[in-house]
């Protein structure tokens, strides 16, 4: 059996899945540390031709709650939410697939729950079926592990966990894990290299890695499927 592991991410780029379709199961972290200057709850899109950021907001707490413990804030629904798809509707309103992927974006968006964890891994399962993506999705709480563990020492209890025999990270791992560790554990480690195919986003210069809906405003979901091979494991 083949997994990965990844933090969630709100509307990823297109090499998050890219990875979830390389394995036979992904597992996601709920309980790990929420991070606030990374991507578990923002991402990029281009308005009026600049990148800019759009961010589920959150209730403010404690720096040490995880993930699964974060709420969203009655303010991202009550105004930000309606901000966002506004945005959305007057940048991409003239992308050929617009008329399909609007709604279906729009249903993710405003999915109620207070809970972070639940709301982003609602918005990823609803991507990973819109593409028809087979791969089983777990979180990292249900399995039965040391959750105290760390970095390279819980990717392995998460692997022996599920009886995985090939674990596949993000090339920007290679610093961190190394294929020795993992071998002695009878665990293949590879790493995913991305092929990010450039494609026209009106008449704008091409900008890789925004999140997954860019792709699909610009794309047509046979090309986006098509799109989930184009990676090298190394």
């Amino acid at each position: 059996m083949k997994i990965a592991i990844m933090q969630p991410y709100i509307f990823p780029y297109l090499g998050y899945f890219q990875l979830i379709n390389s394995v036979d199961t992904f597992v996601i972290y709920d309980n790990i540390e929420y991070t606030k200057k990374g991507w578990i709850n923002r991402n990029r899109l281009v308005f009026n031709s600049k990148i800019e950021h759009f961010t589920i907001n959150i209730v403010k707490d404690s720096d040490y709650l995880n993930v699964d413990e974060r709420k969203v804030s009655p303010v991202f629904y009550d105004k930000e939410l309606n901000k966002i798809l506004n945005k959305i509707k007057q940048n991409y309103g003239k992308a050929p697939f617009f008329n399909e992927v609007f709604p279906f974006i729009k249903n993710i968006f405003t999915h109620k729950t207070e809970n972070l964890y639940e709301y982003i891994y609602h918005s990823l399962i609803s991507v990973v079926n819109y593409l028809e993506i087979e791969t089983t999705v777990l979180k990292s709480s249900a399995l039965d592990i040391d959750h105290k563990l760390k970095s390279a020492d819980k990717v392995i209890a998460i692997c022996k966990s599920l009886n995985a025999k090939i674990y596949i990270n993000p090339i920007g791992g290679k610093e961190l894990y190394q294929k020795e560790t993992f071998k002695k554990q009878g665990i293949d480690l590879y790493f995913i290299e991305n092929e990010l195919t450039p494609y026209a986003q009106f008449k704008n210069d091409f900008i890789p890695g925004l999140s997954i809906i860019d792709v699909l405003m610009f794309n047509s979901k046979e090309e986006v499927k098509e799109m989930l091979n184009q990676y090298q494991l190394v």
